[in-house]
């Protein structure tokens, strides 16, 4: 099994029934340089970082149902995997209430060169899944120098996810992504309100910021085994470097027969094969640009799809993360300068229009002046109206929008 570790992959042997043992460390983060593995079969865990998680909940127990069911789902999150990369999504149930289920799916990034690696894994799987759990907890650990966590729901995997953060212990900004990531799963309808937090980690590193933040205590082991997940998953790249050898054993068969037909036909046997070399590759010149030019469509479509993520990738465009800035730029409740509610929000990430109440004008005044102040909504210009006073108080509108947002009404 290789294993995504702290430092670099980590080749481990064993079985379920035995339990697995630690072989050796690769010092690389790519699964191509990785060299001296044992015979046997071989199973890839991806990394967290490979992969994106889809958590959601369905009105049925129908399981033949769950990948349409996964695959609209991902649509609506702006996901479609390459259609010509082999199977890179997959479900699994995470509970069941009823006639509802909750499921995790996962869209599998498609494998760069030097990403798989030199002999062709029989299964492949994910990392966060053999990671063991207990309850419903919070779990990190690191991933070539990067840290990651995942959610259990009952044992079970609900959702993980990869941060971009490297330092040696896990700090504030870590804490942040959590946090974004467990509102996300609430507001889904996927509350998980986890009893314990696990740090998988040799080093033993502070955890002061995760006691803080979640108020309960931390636990830190020592990342332990890996166990097989149950049930396998069904993931399956395209092994393009497997289907390329092939392709050249069959060339070298073929030139090596056209030879033995030239010895022995002599010279017209050779003008023959001459002409046969010319027309095939006429004909496989032919036929691998008619292949290229739905690649290329494929790929500027995966291109553009990834583009339209750019209000979940970059926080400082991420509906819920500019809601929470707005939201924390409402006035207390103390001094009188309290009671400030919203009733709509309409984000795209260049512009945010809020329609609110209160019952005096002074809050709607004071979170006017908030909004111009505030350091997080610097980006947005705010064109705000005045109150207009209503028999249930004063409602106002206010609306922001990004230098950007005005270049595109233009």
């Amino acid at each position: 099994m290789l294993v995504p570790g702290e430092t670099g992959w980590e080749i481990w042997s064993g079985s379920s029934a035995t339990g697995f043992t630690l072989l050796s460390t690769a010092p690389t983060a790519r699964a191509g340089e990785i060299t001296g593995l044992p015979s046997g079969d071989v199973i890839l865990l991806f990394p967290v970082r490979a992969l994106t998680a889809l958590p959601l909940k369905v009105n049925t127990e129908d399981a033949s149902l769950f990948p349409e069911l996964a695959a609209m789902h991902a649509e609506r999150q702006g996901l479609r995997p390459d259609p010509m990369a082999g199977q890179l999504t997959d479900q699994f149930v995470v509970a069941k209430d009823g006639e509802n289920s909750t499921l995790l799916s996962v869209v599998l990034r498609t494998p760069g060169d030097g990403e798989m690696p030199a002999r062709t894994p029989k299964e492949f799987d994910l990392s966060a899944r053999a990671v063991p759990y207990q309850g419903d907890s919070l779990v990190l650990w690191r991933e070539f120098g990067r840290w990651v966590f995942a959610v259990s729901v009952g044992g079970k995997l609900a959702y993980c996810q990869a941060t971009g953060i490297e330092g040696p212990a896990p700090d504030g900004a870590v804490v942040r992504e959590m946090r974004l990531a467990l509102i996300q799963m609430s507001l889904q309808g996927l509350d998980c309100r986890a009893e314990r937090v696990v740090v998988y980690d040799s080093a033993q590193p502070p955890v002061g910021a995760l006691e803080t933040a979640f108020g309960i205590p931390v636990q830190i082991f020592p990342k332990p085994a890996p166990v097989l997940p149950d049930p396998r998953s069904h993931l399956l790249p395209d092994d393009v470097r497997a289907a390329r050898k092939h392709a050249q054993r069959r060339r070298q068969m073929i030139a090596a027969a056209a030879l033995v037909g030239i010895a022995y036909l002599g010279t017209l046997g050779w003008f023959g094969y001459d002409y046969w070399m010319k027309d095939r590759k006429v004909s496989q010149l032919r036929a691998e640009a008619g292949k290229v030019a739905p690649q290329r469509m494929a790929y500027q479509q995966h291109v553009a799809k990834w583009d339209e993520l750019e209000s979940v990738v970059d926080l400082g465009k991420s509906p819920v993360e500019l809601l929470y800035r707005v939201v924390s730029s409402i006035p207390s409740s103390g001094g009188g300068a309290g009671g400030v509610r919203l009733k709509s929000a309409d984000i795209d990430g260049n512009e945010i229009k809020v329609v609110g109440q209160a019952p005096q004008p002074g809050p709607v005044k004071q979170f006017d002046l908030a909004l111009h102040k505030s350091d997080q909504l610097s980006a947005f210009t705010w064109e705000n109206q005045e109150p207009a006073q209503t028999n249930k108080g004063w409602d106002f509108v206010f609306t922001g929008r990004t230098a950007q947002a005005g270049t595109q009404r233009r």
